[in-house]
């Protein structure tokens, strides 16, 4: 009985002993795995918890939607100015006729497209510095401006989804600090984007 016991040492300090011992191991923790995983998942399902899921490639993470829409930013975001009359204090290049809606949520922060349609501008845009604009048709429009430089992920003709990812929160063009301007636009012409967006079921603050 006493030789198995000797040449168990032996083996373990041979290359072919090490790769014994290793799959013994291993299949060890791969039936201990099988067995033990549904005696875990099993209670906590019963009792109402649900084990993380990884999303499926191409699916997006991205902020919450109501049907075809969604909002530009995912989670909690501090308002800025609304649309109207806004002037900034400090600010001489600021227009103080605000044609959108400032949200932030701090700068380097994902910006979404809020819904399908086409991108007819992805990149430096008059005074909203690097900006991305989506033709939804119909007439109606969405503007994402003052995104940082070299942080836009979609180009001109790309077709794009609500949760989209289009760029990267920033301070660029004329702009008074870190923020997404969020302008909505019919016919061209801007409106207020908070009963555009609460009639979709997607209140502003």
């Amino acid at each position: 009985m006493g030789a198995p016991l000797l040449s168990i040492p032996a083996l373990a300090t041979s290359r072919t002993g090490r790769r014994v011992v290793l799959g013994f191991f291993s299949t060890v923790a791969l039936v201990a795995l099988i067995v033990f995983a549904p005696l875990i998942a099993v209670p906590l399902a019963l009792a109402g918890y649900a084990l993380p899921t990884v999303p499926p490639p191409g699916t997006n993470s991205g902020p919450v939607a109501s049907g075809e829409w969604g909002y530009p930013l995912a989670g909690e975001y501090s308002k800025g100015r609304g649309y109207g009359y806004n002037p900034v204090n400090g600010c001489s290049y600021c227009s103080t006729d605000h044609k959108g809606y400032d949200m932030a949520q701090g700068c380097g922060n994902t910006v979404h497209a809020a819904g399908a349609g086409v991108v007819i501008v992805a990149g430096s845009h008059y005074g909203w510095g690097n900006t991305v604009l989506i033709d939804h048709g119909s007439g109606v429009e969405t503007l994402y401006g003052h995104m940082q430089w070299g942080s836009i992920r979609v180009s001109v003709g790309q077709h794009v989804t609500a949760g989209t990812p289009l760029g990267a929160e920033g301070n660029t063009g004329r702009s008074f600090g870190c923020h997404l301007h969020y302008e909505v636009r019919e016919d061209g012409v801007a409106i207020d984007p908070q009963p555009f967006m609460a009639a979709l079921g997607l209140p502003l603050k």
